[in-house]
């Protein structure tokens, strides 16, 4: 297999999996962000992997200085168009970028499992480009949510942290659970502060998204499973660790 990666063609939906869902839009990423509130510090922020601005503008009420890394030159022209100069983007892998300055704030979400030396650029991170106060936001897809556990059940994939076929054509080398993705962090450095879930998750994304278009799911039953998260880590969509330099 051939070590040139296409980031462009990474982000397109196959035939059987959307690269991102209306769940991981219109869900996730309210969750996401109210996990993160509480811990946001004063200054600069820094988002790796910013696709095509969907979860950046979730930011800009919180942080005048954005700045967003991204390997996609199709998803930087998409952003730069929506956002202007009000973000600076720098369209580059996480491995070679150069970044102008350290970040007070520095996110990573649903990134991590495409990276392949993911050690290596969490060390960056520590390294280069948090600041001394700041505060890193590191969010995976979950190996043990219900809904992939239900999928071996089922004979749809193999254990738990397989990676489809699906999953490989959009670049993901590795399916975390808590305490590997605990590890990768503490290896590169860094200090975890703060461990948990994101949003109880039992259906698949594409079972979501018809739900949701539906009124069986009220904004109450989302905020339940969102606090049942907190409760169940090991049970959510997602997995998130905040960090500090170390």
């Amino acid at each position: 297999m051939s070590n040139q990666r296409d980031y462009n063609q990474e982000l397109k939906d196959t035939a059987d999996h959307k690269y991102a869902y209306s769940f991981d839009f219109d869900v996730m990423h309210h969750y996401m962000l109210k996990s993160f509130i509480p811990f946001f510090k004063q200054g600069n922020f820094l988002e790796l992997g910013s696709f095509k601005g969907d979860f950046t503008r979730k930011f800009m009420p919180y942080f005048e200085d954005i700045t967003c890394v991204e390997a996609s030159d199709e998803a930087v022209k998409i952003a730069h168009n929506e956002f202007g100069d009000k973000v600076k983007f720098i369209n580059s892998l996480f491995e070679t970028a150069t970044l102008p300055t350290k970040y007070d704030n520095v996110v990573l979400t649903h990134v991590l499992e495409h990276i392949s030396d993911p050690v290596a650029v969490l060390k960056r991170i520590n390294d280069e480009w948090l600041t001394d106060k700041g505060r890193f936001f590191l969010v995976c897809p979950n190996a043990n949510a219900p809904s992939r556990q239900i999928a071996v059940k089922m004979g749809l994939i193999t254990h738990n942290s397989a990676i489809t076929p699906a999953e490989a054509e959009h670049g993901h080398h590795i399916t975390y659970t808590l305490d590997t993705l605990e590890r990768d962090a503490k290896a590169a450095g860094l200090k975890v502060v703060y461990r948990s879930g994101i949003f109880f998750k039992a259906l698949a994304n594409f079972q979501w998204d018809r739900l949701l278009q539906t009124d069986i799911i009220s904004k109450e039953y989302l905020e339940g499973c969102y606090q049942l998260g907190q409760q169940y880590p090991d049970l959510c969509s997602s997995i998130f660790l905040m960090c500090e330099k170390g």
